[in-house]
């Protein structure tokens, strides 16, 4: 949950995780809506996704018993080199380096290493690093706190670096470049998409369609969607839907662009009411909820935040 998580946002999703799956069974026979909607606001569902594959890889494969060594985590779906490191030495006290962005870091300023942390060689020299310092006598208490130190210490921006009781040793703080490391290669590519989400209520239900398909979002609910290469004005909109009579138009909604890794989405929700479902087909497939159960499905986080925004569900957990 902590990956690309800030530990308060994700502590009251452990807390409830937990609550609902003490072992890994309960997890692994767990139906994926549950899990999902359990997950919702996290964002990068495929972490929810992979893990419940593990649950039930362990569950069915391993008789529900968790493996103990480097390589046999490193096989479990999701998880890569700094995951399988932490399990591995904390748990079972194994000689694996952790490298996450607080070890970069705190390697890149302390050795003077200028090589691109999000590079291919970037990665080879810092777990090449990392393993020199690894104490593997206590791997688990070195790396919980080189990655502490990282994140209490070695901050990204104004460290106080007089006060470090590593500035002495220290090469960045040495020759005055704590500011410019660890050096990271800028991504150039940032796809624009334009979303427009079309909110059918028909008296106490809406309409709701599940993503498919290798996308964001995989297996989220959403609304009937309409995805174009611009944005589109209300009467636009309307025409490339082609709606049949008997619709009312409430409300045409912007909200905040909501960034990805690699992906900038443009959301738009109209919102419409029909006097009645009867014989609305809609390209999608799609199903007639209420209004009601709106808070037991999972949303995409800019739909929920839209949801409850609208005072329709107030799902658990902080919002950042």
């Amino acid at each position: 949950m902590l990956q690309q998580t800030r530990v308060a946002q994700g502590l009251p999703y452990y807390h409830k995780f937990t609550e609902r799956f003490s072992t890994i069974s309960e997890l692994a026979l767990a139906e994926d809506d549950e899990v999902m909607k359990l997950w919702e606001g996290l964002g990068y569902y495929s972490r929810a996704r992979n893990m419940l594959h593990a649950a039930r890889f362990v569950h069915h494969k391993r008789e529900g018993v968790f493996p103990h060594t480097y390589q046999e985590i490193r096989e479990l779906k999701g998880v890569g080199d700094y995951t399988a490191a932490a399990i591995a030495s904390m748990a079972f006290g194994e000689a694996y380096a952790v490298v996450d962005g607080n070890v970069y870091r705190l390697l890149s300023r302390f050795l003077g290493i200028d090589t691109p942390v999000n590079s291919s060689a970037g990665k080879k020299e810092f777990a090449q690093a990392a393993d020199e310092m690894l104490d593997c006598e206590d791997p688990a208490t070195y790396n919980q706190a080189v990655m502490e130190f990282g994140a209490l210490q070695c901050i990204p921006r104004k460290p106080d670096c007089g006060h470090c009781v590593l500035r002495s040793g220290c090469e960045a703080y040495k020759t005055g470049r704590v500011e410019e490391l660890p050096v990271k290669l800028r991504k150039k590519y940032d796809r624009k998409r334009y979303f427009h989400y079309l909110m059918i209520a028909s008296q106490d239900h809406v309409l709701v369609e599940r993503r498919e398909g290798s996308d964001i979002w995989k297996h989220l609910f959403q609304f009937p969607l309409i995805e174009t290469q611009r944005p589109l004005e209300m009467e636009a909109l309307l025409a490339e839907v082609g709606l049949p009579d008997g619709f009312e138009v409430r409300e045409y909604t912007s909200l905040a662009p909501h960034k990805l890794s690699h992906q900038t989405i443009y959301i738009h929700v109209l919102k419409l009411n029909m006097a009645s479902a009867d014989g609305l087909a809609w390209k999608g497939g799609g199903q007639w909820v209420p209004k009601s159960d709106l808070e037991t499905l999972a949303f995409p986080r800019p739909l929920r935040q839209f949801l409850d925004q609208n005072q329709l569900n107030l799902p658990f957990g902080p919002r950042a």
